[in-house]
């Protein structure tokens, strides 16, 4: 990531998304969740086209990602999952700005709200570090340790 080159979003509806785009946003969940965490599972859950597609980058290739979904399509609340940054592009703070700004895109879009997350584990941390909180017991999706969390404005 280049400081003279700013990150820009892109907040888009799933029927806004172009051809290009979809295939670069399930090209790097696919990446990072199936190849890189060694985890085959059923990424395309039929809540795509419910959401909202948070995309971040400086051009080509995409580099960081969120799905924001309405409340009542994951959870009661509205959430954020699919939360992913490219690899070359970690440990420059980009993660930090993607979940800021996907808080920043469920508010401005769906009004000040709780926001539920199924985080997993190991980020617990991370997600802390942005106001979320636990809020049940840790549970294994697809072989991964997990934890619901939840952010109140």
């Amino acid at each position: 990531m280049s400081q003279r080159d700013p990150l820009r979003w892109k907040l888009a509806a799933f029927d806004a998304l172009s051809p290009h785009e979809l295939y670069a946003l399930l090209q790097l969940r696919t990446e990072v969740f199936v190849m890189e965490q060694n985890c085959p599972f059923q990424d395309m859950d039929g809540a795509d086209e419910q959401a909202l597609h948070l995309m971040g980058s400086q051009g080509e290739p995409l580099l960081a990602y969120a799905r924001c979904l309405p409340a009542g399509v994951k959870f009661a609340e509205a959430s954020i999952g699919r939360v992913v940054t490219r690899r070359s592009a970690r440990g420059l703070g980009l993660g930090h700005l993607l979940i800021d700004e996907a808080i920043r895109a469920v508010s401005a879009s769906w009004g000040v709200q709780p926001i539920r997350i199924g985080a997993q584990a190991r980020l617990r941390d991370y997600y802390c570090d942005h106001g979320f909180v636990d809020v049940g017991v840790p549970y294994v999706e697809d072989g991964i340790d997990h934890i619901e969390m939840l952010w109140t404005p």
